[in-house]
């Protein structure tokens, strides 16, 4: 498709306790509109779906893996490879704006550095588990999205978890094959208040 970022290699040591974390992660919806950083951005998409040994940072019943991973930024619209922990550029169009009224108007969509979107490929997990596959697809979606949200704290950025959204039009706004279905989106960046560190 687009050009291949290469990401930075993520950090596993962080400097930030994961109890410190997850009793100071709160949703943040007052961005600024600041850009992430290359690191941030690697660090994030790593910590929901990156390369772990020969699984991911994430569980995923029987491996089966349904979840991509977009970023939308100002910068245009990415997807997550985990298995080269690259981004690879689907279009350099800023698309926060049409995704913001995707998401019915949340204005703190376009205003946020990053907004992560996972999109489900269902079959993938139903294939194997049948109709009860659908429930393993949000559970991955939520260890995913918590992952997001941890790291986000962790390196002192404000984040927020979007579920309220138009289905065909996200679908619409981030061109997504037939197969895929977003399910769950994580708003990032630096807000009012905050210090990335």
């Amino acid at each position: 498709m687009g050009r291949m970022v290469k990401l930075p290699q993520p950090d596993t040591k962080g400097s930030v306790t994961l109890e410190k974390t997850i009793s100071q992660r709160r949703s943040q919806r007052d961005f600024l509109n600041d850009a992430l950083t290359q690191k941030q951005a690697g660090q994030l998409c790593w910590a929901a779906q990156g390369a772990s040994g020969r699984l991911r940072t994430a569980p995923s019943a029987g491996a089966a893996y349904p979840l991509e991973v977009f970023v939308v930024s100002g910068d245009g619209l990415f997807h997550y490879l985990p298995d080269k922990h690259s981004l690879e550029e689907m279009t350099a169009e800023d698309l926060r704006g049409k995704l913001a009224a995707a998401c019915w108007g949340q204005e703190f969509v376009k205003q946020a550095g990053a907004i992560f979107v996972m999109a489900a490929e269902f079959r993938r997990t139903t294939g194997r588990y049948g109709e009860r596959g659908v429930r393993y697809v949000y559970m991955e979606a939520g260890h995913a999205a918590q992952n997001i949200h941890l790291e986000a704290e962790a390196l002192g950025l404000g984040s927020v978890a979007v579920g309220a959204f138009d289905d065909e039009a996200v679908k619409k706004v981030l061109s997504l094959p037939e197969e895929l279905e977003p399910v769950y989106m994580v708003v990032v960046g630096r807000y009012r208040g905050g210090s990335a560190r």
